[in-house]
């Protein structure tokens, strides 16, 4: 292993706890999102028509009455589109506006698809008029759920498969077929809704010729960007898209929020007048994706230790009407079905499957949590079918730990896992947590308690870090020093409350040996970074910490070279101290240099970029390297259930992450204890449900349930793995932190699982789905009690 990267002794450095760069604004109500920002005069207001039905064709469009309405300035259609009338990120198979005034047509695949925009005067008089519109209808059945998506053969992409025999050339089938023992089963993963405080909203501003300004809330700057200009048929130098801050992201604004930009450059394109398109909570929720629900067949072959011979997955993911994303999300839940384990023999087949719902897309972690759901629920069934404790089957199918390999580190799509550290972060956390003895002392409590039951449960993550689209691991930074010694800093990355802008700030004045207060972040604008990749797949530091460490490289060896010349030394002999560079024998202070450095026309700015090693992907042939490397975590929840209700409550956590040499442990431990919160939400109270018209019933605060600040744990004990260091040459030891943890709450499902067991005195496997609701946990208690 290479020695750690060297961290010069500035204040609030790499590896320091700092605030959040923006954390007094957001207390303050000061810091500027993107509805904040002054409207300049003559602003127009856009709001969508929505379709009223799931599945079907337009027959009749009446605007008139839309172009009526009080403060209507323009009314726009499919007709008015001056280029592609697609927003899809990936294929163009996801229509803009979806109807046709002059043919009175079009093609409906969702309730709450976008028909037609409104511009208005206000807000509110554009979504007034956007109701008054008068269409009719050829109405079919929608397709909504994976099984009749399943039997009608609707499929966004063709079925994809994973496979590799074990040691003996045997194939999951027959590795299934000669083992001791064997189990099969399925199970129900609901979906989640983002809920970002911040809704889809853009603000267009035009310039000279057909320049558009857009401030969006979007984690993909540059996708927004072509979108935009595809859809106006111009070229991408004519659109600038700027992103200061997000209200929250999660993946919901990485492709999702292309619309509401388009919808915005469209007004003000066709009107030469600044337009904004914030989408109210309700249009929000029913109009844009969700994370994909899955249903997971699986079989297994194992021993009498809980060891895996064999195993076949079979995973089936509702993708909505378009593609989106799911092909990349798809695939990473099928790279996710091993998370921590071994498996010997295995076959992965991933159905990508096409319903009458809002097109799914990415949410944090991005298919990975549900690939690991598949493949815990396993290891529970098979513990609970040998009596054991669920933890001594996961151990005993653990990956080969660094340096002592058994012949267990080959992953179902052939890439070696070298950085296992998952058994030794397990047995800590064990420790820590005193599980053993809390898992004697609840079964003996529950036989005492007939109405309340308690449930513990320890479950590990790997989260593989790169994007498995292989190109997008790319970054780009720009830094500017000012003659007062004074660095301005901007770089492809999004700050959607993540903490990316400070840890990049970080590493841009660790490397040049200044405070942090000397670095301004500004936002991201794709004028000034071009062609950046989206602020997603956890590698938001990774990169662009690198791209920023590369130009300050280059700014710091120019500087040398110049200091040697003007202070008559060798260039070996300037170092770089906080502050200031030694020269020789004479310490110059860094305003000094910079002076001195620009009046000798020394250029100040450099650009960085950094591009991942080492990954490739062979598609074809489903085998490769996807990952950098692999962050890992393990969490042990305890919770306890309502018997008679089905209510739940989490009652203690225990958390133990590596990050690797944390950037900045605060933000982590921060991104540690949301990202779980927020899983918990998904496995436990987020429930999304149609009906059967294909209409989004859950589509507000009232009617959807996220997690509430009483639902967190009574106790949550969290702490960064301290012998964390990643072996991988990433900025400055750290690793990814973003998503990782939100699979920790997979722990909280288990624990619950494990309470309604109780209920039944273990006799019956619970088979508790997710999301964990009152009523699920009822019905699994009523099945564990009577059958």
């Amino acid at each position: 292993m290479d020695a750690p990267d060297p961290s010069p002794a500035v204040r609030d450095g790499v590896h320091t706890p700092r605030r959040h760069d923006s954390a007094e604004k957001h207390v303050a109500g000061s810091a500027l999102y993107a509805d904040d920002v002054a409207e300049a005069p003559g602003t127009l207001h856009g709001a969508f028509g929505l379709a009223t039905i799931a599945r079907g064709r337009v027959t009749a469009l009446d605007l008139a009455p839309v172009h009526a309405a009080p403060g209507v300035v323009a009314v726009l259609t499919a007709d008015d589109v001056p280029g592609l009338n697609d927003t899809g990120p990936v294929v163009h198979d996801e229509v803009f506006l979806a109807a046709s005034e002059a043919t009175q047509s079009g093609e409906v695949n969702f309730h709450g698809q976008p028909l037609f925009l409104v511009a208005a005067e206000t807000r509110h008089a554009a979504r007034r008029a956007a109701r008054l519109a008068r269409v009719k209808y050829a109405e079919e059945p929608p397709i909504l759920t994976v099984d009749e998506a399943m039997a009608a053969g609707s499929r966004v992409a063709e079925p994809y498969r994973m496979a590799r025999p074990d040691a003996q050339g045997r194939d999951a089938d027959a590795a299934i077929a000669a083992a001791p023992r064997r189990l099969a089963g399925r199970l129900a993963i609901g979906g989640q809704e983002h809920f970002y405080l911040e809704g889809q909203v853009a603000l267009a501003t035009p310039g000279e010729d057909a320049d558009l300004h857009i401030l969006t809330s979007n984690q993909h700057p540059s996708e927004c960007q072509l979108v935009v200009a595809h859809v106006l048929g111009l070229p991408a130098h004519a659109i600038t898209v700027e992103v200061r801050r997000m209200g929250g992201g999660f993946g919901g604004k990485e492709t999702q929020g292309n619309q509401t930009a388009a919808a915005a450059a469209l007004i003000a394109h066709r009107t030469r007048r600044p337009a904004k398109v914030r989408l109210d909570r309700d249009d929000d929720m029913v109009t844009t994706g969700k994370r994909h629900d899955f249903v997971i067949d699986w079989e297994a072959g194992f021993d009498d230790t809980g060891g895996l011979h064999g195993i076949r997955f079979t995973q089936m993911a509702r993708c909505g009407w378009s593609l989106d994303l799911s092909n990349a999300i798809c695939d990473r839940a099928m790279f996710h079905a091993d998370n921590c384990y071994h498996l010997p023999a295995v076959e992965i087949v991933s159905h990508r499957l096409r319903t009458n719902t809002a097109s799914a897309t990415a949410f944090r972690g991005f298919g990975g949590p549900q690939g690991m759901v598949g493949i815990e629920r396993v290891m529970d069934e098979i513990a609970f079918a040998l009596g054991r404790d669920p933890l001594e089957v996961r151990r005993a199918n653990f990956y080969d730990p660094p340096g002592r390999p058994r012949g267990r580190s080959t992953t179902p799509y052939h890439m070696e896992v070298e950085d296992c550290v998952i058994a030794e972060i397990v047995d800590d956390l064990a420790a820590r947590a005193g599980y053993e003895g809390r898992r004697a002392e609840i079964r003996e409590a529950n036989a005492a308690s007939p109405i309340i039951k308690r449930g513990i449960a320890l479950t590990p993550v790997k989260f593989g870090i790169s994007f498995t689209t292989t190109f997008l691991n790319q970054a780009g930074a720009l830094v500017h020093t000012y003659q007062d010694g004074s660095v301005m800093l901007n770089h492809g990355g999004t700050e959607m409350g993540q903490g990316l802008f400070v840890k990049v700030a970080q590493v841009a004045a660790s490397e040049l040996g200044l405070d942090l207060e000397r670095v301004k972040i500004t936002a991201t604008r794709t004028d000034k970074v071009p062609n950046t990749s989206a602020t997603a797949a956890s590698s938001g530091s990774d990169m662009n910490g690198m791209a920023v460490k590369d130009a300050c490289g280059k700014l710091k060896a120019r500087l040398a070279s110049f200091a040697a010349r003007h202070w008559v030394v060798a260039e070996h002999a300037i170092d770089f101290l906080p502050g200031a560079i030694r020269a020789g024998g004479e310490v110059v202070a860094w305003e000094t240099l910079i002076r001195e450095a620009y009046l000798a026309r020394v250029p100040l700015s450099a650009t960085g970029f950094y591009a991942t090693p080492k990954i490739h992907w062979d598609r074809v042939n489903a085998r490769g390297r996807p990952f950098y490397y692999f962050a890992y975590g393990a969490a042990v929840t305890e919770a306890a259930i309502d018997t008679l209700t089905g209510e739940s409550r989490i009652l203690r956590a225990d958390i133990l992450h590596d990050v690797g040499r944390s950037l900045n442990p605060a933000i982590d431990l921060g991104q540690i204890e949301g990202g779980y919160v927020q899983g918990v939400g998904w496995l436990t109270s987020e429930e999304l449900w149609w009906d059967g018209s294909g209409r989004l019933r859950t589509h507000a605060p009232s009617t959807y349930k996220i997690p509430a600040c009483s639902d967190r744990p009574r106790v949550l004990n969290m702490a960064l793995w301290e012998k964390g260091m990643n072996r991988e040459l990433t900025i400055r030891r750290s690793k990814a932190v973003g998503e990782p943890p939100l699979m920790l709450a997979i722990s909280a499902l288990h624990a619950l699982s494990d309470a309604v067991a109780a209920a039944g005195d273990y006799r019956a496997y619970p088979a508790l789905d997710a999301p964990a609701t009152p009523e699920r946990i009822l019905a699994a208690v009523e099945r564990v009690r009577h059958g």
